[in-house]
């Protein structure tokens, strides 16, 4: 452990934990401002004054949800957040980790083939390598490849074929092209898993996300909407079909062998929605604060900006060392960016991930690009 905890420190890739106490956010995913400015607070209260009536059950779920830590509450909300998101239904997992394990170890069986996005989340990743399914990955965004690893699979395979994307992915803020993926893994008969973690809450009228906004929620196999980012909550859904959600209580083992989460953490999730159906909410200040950082730093910044029009937006500074510099400078400045090194990002595309919320203002962003300008 000392030798490969050393390696990293040569590297300059070794990991610490910090607290962040008295900067300005520009690194949690609470996009909407949910976790940190009490918009939920009164919701939540509400919630669990109506659970008193008919619980006793507050700590701890005392179980998986196969044994004692299933209540009527738990599916009422999974029913609630399944219309919502057009979906037939759903199933809760712990978190959005556990929910992408659950379906990519479960659901492609040996046989199968699982196509994905070389640039998938961890999650995604870690769940694939569990499956039994041949695995290839394609060009991020790359339908020609796509087209390619399915031709392949199409001629070789005997069972189904799944192709894994993200829709919002979490390192560079760029979308998936969900509309022409659906189209192709039509012609293929595969089935499409999006992981709408950066979507949730940015994306859609109310926040639905990019699958809702271009109107696939008939086209795609399975959804994972995780509550830990913009609703600001804890916890994952993961949406889909009746079969599907029978599927995973028995299949999934991130599912099945882990202690529920409390009522207490159903009941913030529960407000969260109740928000986001609510006449008071409107993101379209912080897609306004999105538009505005990017041609400030466009007009401002000689290092390239990746496409995006999602909260999350990258300024690539190549060189580990480099790019860390910059984020420990706008970190003494009382600006929380952090640094995306190598081999998170390909070498060479090292960036500084910044994430926009709706409770940062024009005049932080000014101070931001201003303390970036002459490193960039």
């Amino acid at each position: 452990m000392a030798e490969s905890l050393q390696k990293r420190k040569d590297l300059a890739l070794y990991r610490i934990l910090k607290t962040t106490e008295n900067m300005v956010d520009f690194c949690s995913n609470d996009y909407l401002g949910f976790a940190k400015t009490g918009i939920l607070v009164e919701g939540i209260k509400q919630e669990l004054a109506q659970l008193e009536q008919s619980y006793n059950q507050w700590v701890g779920a005392t179980g998986s949800r196969l044994l004692a830590g299933n209540y009527a509450y738990t599916e009422n909300l999974e029913s609630t957040i399944a219309d919502f998101h057009g979906a037939e239904a759903g199933l809760i997992f712990n978190s959005g980790y556990d929910a992408n394990v659950g379906v990519l170890a479960s659901v492609p069986q040996k046989g199968d083939f699982l196509i994905t996005d070389e640039y998938i989340h961890a999650s995604m990743i870690d769940g694939a390598r569990l499956s039994y399914a041949t695995r290839l990955k394609f060009s991020h965004n790359d339908l020609s490849d796509l087209r390619k690893k399915l031709e392949h699979a199409k001629t070789q395979n005997t069972g189904r074929i799944y192709v894994a994307v993200e829709s919002v992915y979490s390192m560079d803020g760029d979308e998936a092209p969900l509309k022409a993926l659906a189209d192709i893994c039509a012609e293929y008969g595969a089935g499409l898993i999006v992981d709408e973690a950066h979507a949730t809450g940015v994306f859609g009228d109310r926040g639905e996300g990019l699958v809702s906004y271009y109107g696939l929620e008939k086209r795609v196999f399975a959804r994972v909407i995780t509550f830990g980012k913009a609703l600001g909550c804890h916890g994952a859904i993961v949406l889909g079909s009746e079969s599907l959600r029978a599927f995973l209580i028995n299949f999934a083992r991130s599912f099945i062998y882990t202690t529920a989460a409390p009522l207490h953490s159903h009941a913030g999730v529960k407000s969260a929605y109740d928000y986001l159906q609510s006449a008071n909410f409107n993101h379209s200040y912080l897609h306004k604060l999105i538009r505005y950082f990017r041609e400030q730093v466009a007009s401002s910044c000689s290092y390239p900006i990746i496409e995006s029009r999602s909260a999350i937006q990258c300024v690539v500074i190549p060189g580990n060392e480099a790019c860390r510099q910059v984020a420990l400078q706008l970190q003494k400045a009382g600006l929380d960016v952090r640094a995306i090194l190598s081999p998170t990002v390909p070498k060479g595309k090292e960036r500084l991930r910044i994430c926009l919320h709706q409770y940062n203002t024009f005049e932080q962003i000014d101070a931001l690009v201003k303390q970036m300008s002459p490193h960039l």
